[in-house]
């Protein structure tokens, strides 16, 4: 699939991507391409095109030397970075298939995926992340080689460790000699064509075992062509990257699109310093999802919760802009409100409020885009109204990954957009979404009946319950995890989910209720909101058990209690177990694209579910 646009856009004879990135280092070589902060000069780093290309070569040299076959899985396990571009792009040039994993994920999750994908290289950030993989025990015949762009602990290959041991060098001593163009004659030396795979991307693996996806060169260009078409950024626009490169989403959206369109790509140094890093790159346009949000709402609210006047005024500020917001989209207004009245009172609260939380993002956001799941309604309503352009899409990675996306000129926030040019979506039993275009994944690597079920007539099942509403689509829940109580209602935990974490008192929830009389949840405590809880109740905020008297119990569950009571009284929750520990990637929690695992939860938690149905 080529990309097609205006003047200055891809030609036509660009149908991979690999011959994406070469037409954009001739188009635009001294362009700014990549933005990295330098810890040894304290400062933020700039990189041309020109000088990436410079690395990439240098990257696809040394991958060619090791004569893997054309289209061979090169496993990638590193943060955002320039790192990670050079040999995804290396290895894309070589007609090799990247497999790009999750930083953060635990080894034996990334030893099942090494083992599964057939990988015969990994390049990995560190020694002990190795250590870690190999710990695991299993065995991984087809690696041949691991590189590590740390190599200062000493790495242990022993029989007992790694079943086949592996040569293990450092990122340095591997590219060491391979400053040139790939050596000829290699068995990688064909160029790739659209019909191979550009990625092997592993699912989430919310209800079992990741799968792999197969996504081929003309999958993900024709989403990037159709998503230029929808929302086109600027040579001049700066992206702040923090979703990780294994996540789709950030890869077509973050990663591709960028290189189509000739802009700036800034890696944020992590999570924990977003804030900061938001502050000090000024980005323009944001790819996120919506704990990101959260997150921000969450202090936002913190911050208002001492202060009845500030909290009025915010509220003023946003209730103001929301109806601003909602004129120009066309939307219905509730409640309504006078709009001269609101344009005398916006210039005011804009500079006292509103200009205050965008510079929270920097200050210059022009598009906000939020997908991976579903943005609470209360989240949206705020930053809209505030001025930031949140605009909600939806896909997955079997779609490459993009299916639809609200535009900052036709942007309704209760919908995830109109599907993108090309790309077809209608409704099939039970309300499935169904989707069919050239960004449709080929299959599931090695599983060919989970491919034959995953579609229907040619139609990929999402999995995902819809509404089709004037051309816009309206995501109701998923399919596979409405919970249907003992008593036969049925209700859609993520709404519920949704709801409560809307409240900063919740960091996270977990519903459930199958086959129960009723719905209950556990929910994770945001540490500054619980301490003022906890001092309105007389309990001690870091005492571990003071989460679960009694007295708390019933406290936080008069807070669900009034945040859901928009919901069916079947669908309120009765019983609530709280905790101060969060779920993470890393406790097996949460998936890498921070979704809920629900077997694992529910394993983890079985013994306090049985109590609560108990009592």
């Amino acid at each position: 699939m080529s990309i097609e646009r205006s003047i200055g856009a891809p030609p036509s004879s660009v149908r991979t991507l690999a011959q994406l990135f070469a037409w954009r280092v001739a188009a635009t070589p001294d362009g700014e391409a990549y933005r990295q902060f330098d810890i040894e000069a304290a400062a933020w780093a700039s990189t041309s095109w020109a000088e990436a290309n410079q690395h990439v070569l240098r990257w696809a040299a040394a991958l060619s030397a090791l004569g893997l076959p054309r289209g061979a899985r090169v496993a990638i396990l590193l943060p955002n970075g320039l790192d990670a571009v050079c040999i995804d792009l290396a290895a894309l040039s070589l007609a090799l298939v990247p497999v790009p994993m999750h930083a953060l994920d635990n080894p034996a999750s990334i030893a099942y995926i090494l083992s599964d994908s057939d990988a015969s290289l990994l390049v990995a950030a560190s020694a002990t992340q190795w250590q870690a993989i190999a710990a695991v025990g299993l065995n991984l015949p087809a690696l041949a080689r691991v590189v590590v762009v740390q190599k200062e602990e000493a790495v242990s290959t022993d029989a007992e460790a790694v079943p086949v041991p592996v040569p293990v060098l450092g990122l340095a001593e591997w590219l060491s000699g391979h400053r040139s163009s790939p050596q000829a004659g290699t068995s990688t030396s064909e160029p790739p064509c659209e019909d191979d795979l550009a990625a092997l991307v592993y699912t989430s693996g919310t209800t079992g075992k990741p799968k792999g996806v197969m996504l081929t060169h003309g999958n993900v260009l024709s989403n990037v062509a159709a998503a230029l078409a929808r929302v086109a950024p600027l040579e001049s626009d700066v992206f702040l990257s923090f979703l990780p490169l294994s996540h789709t989403f950030e890869r077509t959206a973050g990663y591709y699109l960028p290189i189509a369109a000739g802009c700036c790509v800034a890696y944020a140094r992590s999570v924990a310093l977003l804030a900061e890093d938001l502050r000090a790159v000024r980005p323009t346009i944001l790819i996120s999802v919506p704990r990101i949000y959260e997150r921000v709402y969450s202090k936002l609210q913190e911050m208002l919760a001492g202060s009845p006047a500030k909290r009025r005024l915010f509220e003023s500020a946003e209730a103001v802009g929301w109806r601003r917001f909602c004129r120009r989209q066309s939307l219905a207004i509730e409640p309504p409100g006078s709009a001269a009245l609101d344009a005398l009172a916006w210039p005011l609260l804009d500079l006292l409020v509103a200009r205050r939380m965008r510079a929270q993002f920097g200050g210059r956001v022009r598009v906000a885009v939020s997908g991976g799941a579903p943005l609470a309604q209360p989240i949206a309503h705020c930053f809209l109204g505030l001025g930031l352009p949140v605009l909600q899409g939806y896909g997955m990675t079997e779609t490459s990954p993009v299916v639809s996306v609200n535009t900052p000129d036709d942007n309704d926030p209760a919908t995830v957009g109109r599907p993108l040019p090309g790309v077809e979506v209608r409704l099939g039993d039970n309300r499935e979404l169904l989707v069919r275009g050239p960004n449709v994944m080929r299959g599931y690597w090695k599983r060919e009946e989970d491919t034959a079920r995953s579609f229907v007539d040619g139609w990929l099942r999402t999995g995902d319950q819809a509404a089709i509403e004037g051309g816009r689509i309206r995501i109701l829940g998923r399919v596979k995890e409405i919970i249907v109580t003992s008593t036969g209602e049925k209700i859609a935990p993520v709404d519920l989910e949704l709801a409560i974490t809307a409240d900063p008192l919740f960091e996270q929830a977990y519903v459930f209720g199958d086959n129960r009389p009723f719905i209950a949840c556990v929910v994770v405590l945001a540490r500054a909101e619980w301490a003022r809880l906890a001092a309105s109740l007389n309990l001690d905020p870091a005492a571990a058990a003071s989460p679960e008297t009694e007295v708390a119990r019933a406290a936080v569950l008069e807070r669900i209690t009034s945040l859901t009571r928009a919901f069916p009284h079947y669908a309120q929750p009765r019983a609530v177990s709280a905790t101060l520990e969060p779920w993470t990637v890393e406790n097996s929690l949460m998936t890498p694209t921070l979704k809920l695992k629900r077997n694992n939860l529910a394993g983890h938690y079985a013994a306090k579910i049985e109590a609560l149905y108990r009592r």
